[in-house]
């Protein structure tokens, strides 16, 4: 019998041992392509990449709700404030309407405080067909939106639009009565209009945090 096993030790050692450090090499590349076992999902790991390396802003023609047309990346250096971007429609009654109260709630916050030459805000609507300016100014009025610190905007062009929502990770479906299915996120854009952070709608007092650090 005690050959037996020696002989069984002696043939399943290496194949032991060759199965540990194939583990063990599964558990270090792992760790590396989840940041140390932070990001497991694509979308995890596309925002832990964004704040390694933020990413620039594509020189895109945007409209704003006065009917001013300008490049995306200089409408959003115009001033040398970080901006916070969030993506509407305005006949959305679902997802859009969370979002709009908490840029309101954000709104009054940077005026409470005095913020207003740090943050603004900005809506960008993936709905240009209906969000003409006019609609997008009557929109603005409704959210009791201040111009000095809060715009909305439509992209020219499907083609720049599809690069802007995929640079952001924004995914829009038709849902088949004359509205969207979407995503959605608070963006921080620094003051060299570059994508620096995303965050989930339930982080916004940190992305408001985040933008606030960035101006210090």
């Amino acid at each position: 019998m005690k050959n037996i096993a020696d002989g069984l030790n002696g043939s399943l050692g290496p194949t032991i041992t060759l199965t540990c450090c194939l583990l063990l090499c599964a558990l270090i590349t792992t760790a590396l392509l989840t940041r140390g076992f932070e990001g497991w999902t694509t979308e995890a790991l596309r925002r832990h990449a964004i704040m390694d390396h933020p990413l620039p802003l594509p020189a895109l023609q945007v409209m704003d709700e006065t009917g001013k047309q300008q490049r995306l990346d200089q409408y959003v250096r115009l001033d040398g404030r970080v901006v916070l971007i969030d993506f509407i429609y305005t006949r959305c009654n679902s997802i859009c309407t969370v979002l709009g109260e908490q840029f309101q709630q954000a709104q009054a916050h940077i005026e409470q405080h005095g913020l207003q030459q740090k943050v603004r805000l900005l809506s960008i609507s993936f709905d240009a067909q209906h969000d003409t300016p006019a609609v997008l100014a009557s929109y603005a009025s409704r959210m009791h939106a201040d111009p000095a610190m809060w715009h909305f905007a439509t992209v020219k062009g499907r083609a720049s639009l599809d690069l802007l929502l995929r640079q952001f990770g924004i995914v829009v479906i038709p849902d088949g009565y004359g509205g969207f299915i979407h995503n959605a996120a608070i963006h921080v854009v620094d003051r060299e209009a570059r994508l620096e952070h995303i965050y989930d709608l339930d982080d916004f007092d940190q992305a408001l945090a985040h933008a606030l650090a960035l101006h210090a």
